[in-house]
């Protein structure tokens, strides 16, 4: 037995075909966009983790060189004389404290910015641009800093801030801030 369709049903079904492969076909292409997208997350990833590899060599390497200027050459007593005090060539850090509000302040400027501006002016960096004897596309700068900013915190010149900055491929950055106390 045959039915009829009424002149209204014709189509019906090619419409639900189009509807059908119009789903399928954004979700190939969301697939396709997804993986592509993926693996470009993945390198930025390693990226990120090789900058951070090559800040954390130059804490190592500043903590060693430190420590036998501190312990085994004692020609560290304080850190007075090793603040980094000046940025974009005006002073970022007073004497006294390190003001927040300042816009040369170290905090306020971006790993990119700060790396420049050290390799601009090397003055009381410890380590400037120093490439790893591993990998030479990577390096890291140091330097220190007066941590005796907060209210209320006594002047003590034997503990700072070691500032490590770790560059990586693709221009890609990282920042490692550690607090060091010379023990009496």
């Amino acid at each position: 037995m045959k039915t009829q369709m009424s002149p209204r049903e014709r189509g019906v079904g090619l419409i639900i075909m189009i509807i059908v492969i119009a789903f399928l076909l954004s979700v190939g292409i969301l697939l396709l966009f997804v993986t592509g997208t993926g693996s470009a997350v993945a390198g930025n990833v390693r990226q990120q983790e090789r900058a951070l590899d090559a800040a954390e060599a130059g804490f190592d390497a500043t903590f060693e060189q430190l420590n036998s200027n501190i312990i085994l050459n004692q020609t560290i007593s304080d850190f007075t004389l090793l603040y980094r005090t000046i940025f974009n060539g005006q002073p970022g850090l007073d004497d006294s404290s390190p003001n927040p509000a300042n816009p040369n302040y170290y905090m306020r400027l971006t790993d990119e910015e700060l790396w420049a501006d050290v390799v601009k002016d090397p003055t009381n960096a410890i380590f400037v641009n120093q490439p790893l004897t591993t990998d030479s596309s990577m390096a890291y700068t140091v330097f220190l800093i007066n941590d005796e900013g907060a209210p209320g915190v006594t002047i003590n010149d034997r503990d700072c801030d070691i500032i490590c900055l770790g560059r990586a491929g693709r221009n890609t950055y990282a920042r490692i801030i550690v607090k060091i106390e010379i023990q009496q």
